[in-house]
């Protein structure tokens, strides 16, 4: 007996997507490649999305419903920490995603509620409009930038001592005094930058902008 195909769907073909793009890169993601994904000609896809435009907003709206954003009635903070740590995890795993995030002109359900819940944990908190516009983009600046470095770095972190000794070797101590401390501090210690060190100083520089109750 042969086993039972489970029916094509869009959240299917979305998943299959995603699946896709993070292991072999959005450039791999084609309709062709797709199909063959999910075991179907690349035409029997279009029952189920319109066109790989489609396809990017969708698996986009997919990735943000992964993020935790707390619920309402936990403190701003703790809630801000938690979503901007785990908005952090999800773009590193999903390495595409930053950047079709940041560029993708439609707003799905899964962006609606990840913005209202996030827009919603800063006023119930007491942030006016403008200055949980400002909380947002602050945080999101943050998230970003970190995750992109982080994302396009041309070696891992646990490389850094090796590749700072390399740098270091065409450096003259009595010219950049500095650059050479600094890159024999990190061949010394195999520091890795920390995601939640900023974090935690937007957060506490939010908090001290805040009118005292």
């Amino acid at each position: 007996m042969t086993a039972r195909r489970e029916p094509l769907n869009r959240e299917r073909v979305l998943r299959a997507a995603i699946a896709l793009a993070d292991r072999d890169g959005l450039e791999a993601l084609t309709m062709r490649r797709l199909g063959q994904e999910v075991g179907v000609e690349a035409m029997s896809l279009y029952n189920h999305v319109k066109n790989k435009n489609d396809i990017l907003d969708g698996i986009v709206d997919l990735v943000l419903g992964d993020i935790d954003v707390p619920p309402t009635g936990t403190h701003w903070k703790v809630a801000m920490r938690r979503r901007s740590i785990s908005a952090h995890e999800v773009l590193v795993a999903h390495p595409w995603a930053a950047v079709q995030i940041m560029s993708r002109f439609n707003i799905g359900p899964g962006m609606t509620r990840y913005l209202d819940a996030t827009l919603g944990r800063l006023r119930e908190s007491g942030f006016s409009v403008e200055s949980a516009l400002d909380a947002w983009h602050t945080l999101d600046s943050h998230l970003y930038g970190f995750t992109l470095q982080q994302l396009n770095l041309p070696f891992a972190a646990d490389e850094a001592p090796r590749v700072s000794s390399h740098v270091l070797g065409g450096l003259a101590m009595d010219e950049f005094p500095h650059v050479v401390e600094v890159i024999t501090h990190v061949m010394q210690s195999g520091r890795v930058e920390s995601f939640e060190y900023g974090l935690d100083l937007i957060l506490d520089g939010l908090e001290a902008s805040l009118p005292q109750s």
